[in-house]
């Protein structure tokens, strides 16, 4: 029998599991592309953890965590609403910042569902729409973006100088 789920807002009490996630997601994206993405470092659980946490107190902000039967953090999303932006030729709308899923929980649907927790409480914020960015290298994430809906409009490029 699959492990079954459930999300539910963090709290302070998760951030160290949201730490051990968020790093877990540093390395990742840095192992992508240590050039663009910011360096972990040696332990960057506890940065991220004290981020995280502080996001919390937010009120334009949601972090929801997706609980194992048993009570273990198996994956967060982070997400935010976001005001026009004349740079970014968009108008208001929610962003997913993060979403994390520990390797051991994937393929369960917890990061489909994580997402639709953050766009659900988006659009009762009054989010028209929700927007994300994926790394070029991550097809997996942008598989499961598609699926849930969201389409390609940009194409993020860097240059070193």
């Amino acid at each position: 029998m699959a492990p079954s789920f459930s999300i539910r807002r963090a709290t302070a009490e998760d951030a160290v599991e949201l730490g051990r996630l968020g790093a877990m997601l540093m390395r990742t994206h840095y192992a992508f592309d240590a050039q663009r993405f910011l360096s972990p470092g040696d332990a960057p659980e506890k940065g991220y953890a004290s981020f995280l946490r502080s996001q919390l107190r937010q009120p334009d902000v949601v972090v929801f965590v997706a609980t194992l039967t048993g009570g273990d953090v198996a994956g967060y999303v982070y997400a935010g609403l976001e005001p026009m932006s004349w740079k970014e030729l968009r108008g208001e709308a929610g962003f997913v910042h993060d979403v994390a899923v520990d390797p051991s929980a994937r393929r369960l649907g917890i990061a489909a569902a994580l997402l639709e927790a953050a766009m659900e409480w988006l659009k009762e914020q009054g989010a028209p729409r929700v927007v994300l960015w994926t790394a070029e290298q991550n097809a997996d994430a942008q598989r499961l973006f598609a699926r849930v809906g969201f389409r390609r409009t940009m194409i993020e490029m860097t240059r070193e100088l």
